[in-house]
């Protein structure tokens, strides 16, 4: 039991540091990112945005430039 939180907190952490990785290559700090994709009403979560920016990287381009747009505004 106490292995499953664990794990999600391994994961948590893995998933902060691909975020942080992916949005600073893309000209932006981690933080600034979450509180644009929150403005923005982004739906995915860290899990689904780290996997987008492993796997996807024009598309996670494109969740940046909309949670930088949210900032602005």
């Amino acid at each position: 039991y106490r292995g499953r939180w664990q794990r999600q907190g391994r994961f948590g952490a893995l998933w902060s540091t691909r975020l942080n990785e992916q949005s600073r290559a893309n000209g932006l700090s981690y933080s600034r990112l979450s509180k644009g994709v929150k403005r923005a009403d982004v739906g995915l979560d860290r899990g689904g945005l780290a996997d987008v920016g492993v796997q996807e990287k024009e598309a996670f381009a494109a969740v940046v430039e909309r949670a930088r747009t949210a900032l602005a505004a």
